[in-house]
């Protein structure tokens, strides 16, 4: 038996959640698919899977190994698409979702950069900060910016994301400036539709996540350019990423509230889907954007 077809059949298994599904993504017949995953437990003298004629579940060792091999796999299938590669000059197109903001702030010149290295790639960059998902709307690279929790997908980091707490000079000589946290309650919160407020944060995210839920009178929006847009006229305090406030706070439209509760830094990430040969215009975007951005990036040079 090989171990690594059977190893593949399992993971199959596991991520189209049975044997008939992981047949047809495998391109081979069921009983092939439940031989590979039989003889992978006979060999490991370990049930992975629980098998009813419904459905499949994981047990606990199933659980360690599926962790453990869809790592393996990974790395075999770079290896492979990266020696595979190394002949070939990457092109078609290069389909890739990413969020409004940051995009029409920070990747025209990306997308410009890469171009000139890989002539024959084609992007089409669609802009939409709703969470797509890659695979059923055909998309090959996703940027998307969070704390990602624990998915099929694979998720590699390109880049930290400060959010601060700003707001106008003229807003806050005629307000205030909040000293600690709870001084957030007096004054007028400009919130961002998209932001998670889970309670698991900080003060200052607790404070305006109460705030935003009584509040009568403050401003919404979808999107962060025109929420800082109406902090810089005056309109309140706003928690928004440096890679959009960086420069009003660099030309003193806007003054940073409270940097000594600044929240831990979220992350740009680079997500693709778990394939098992990753096309060489994927792998060389990927390795692109890696540190195109600066450590830190650019737009956080001279904010304190």
């Amino acid at each position: 038996m090989d171990r690594v077809d059977a190893m593949r059949a399992f993971v199959s298994v596991v991520i189209e959640g049975s044997f008939s599904n992981a047949a047809t993504a495998m391109q081979i017949s069921p009983q092939l698919v439940s031989k590979y995953v039989s003889k992978l437990e006979e060999r490991l003298d370990v049930r992975l899977l629980n098998r009813t004629t419904r459905k499949v579940s994981l047990t606990e060792a199933g659980t360690h190994y599926f962790q453990h091999a869809q790592q393996i796999l990974s790395s075999i299938d770079e290896m492979e698409s990266q020696l595979g590669g190394l002949q070939q000059s990457p092109k078609g197109t290069l389909r890739i979702s990413a969020p409004v903001s940051f995009a029409l702030k920070h990747m025209a010149r990306l997308v410009t950069d890469f171009q000139l290295h890989y002539p024959s790639v084609t992007v089409d960059l669609q802009l939409n900060d709703r969470k797509v998902d890659i695979v059923d709307e055909g998309f090959d690279i996703a940027l998307r910016i969070g704390r990602l929790k624990s998915s099929s997908l694979i998720a590699k980091r390109v880049a930290p994301i400060r959010i601060i707490l700003c707001a106008s000079p003229d807003y806050l000589k005629k307000h205030g400036v909040p000293k600690q946290p709870e001084d957030l309650k007096d004054h007028r919160y400009l919130h961002y539709s998209y932001i998670e407020m889970d309670g698991k944060e900080n003060d200052i995210f607790q404070w305006l996540k109460t705030k935003n839920s009584k509040s009568v009178g403050d401003f919404q929006s979808n999107n962060g350019d025109v929420l800082v847009d109406a902090a810089i006229a005056g309109a309140g305090l706003v928690l928004q990423p440096t890679f959009i406030a960086s420069e009003a706070v660099r030309s003193g439209k806007l003054n940073v509230v409270l940097p000594e509760f600044e929240l831990d830094p979220m992350g740009l990430y680079v997500v693709y889907a778990h394939r098992k040969l990753l096309p060489n215009k994927v792998r060389c975007f990927i390795d692109f954007i890696e540190g195109y951005y600066g450590a830190p990036p650019y737009w956080d040079e001279s904010i304190d």
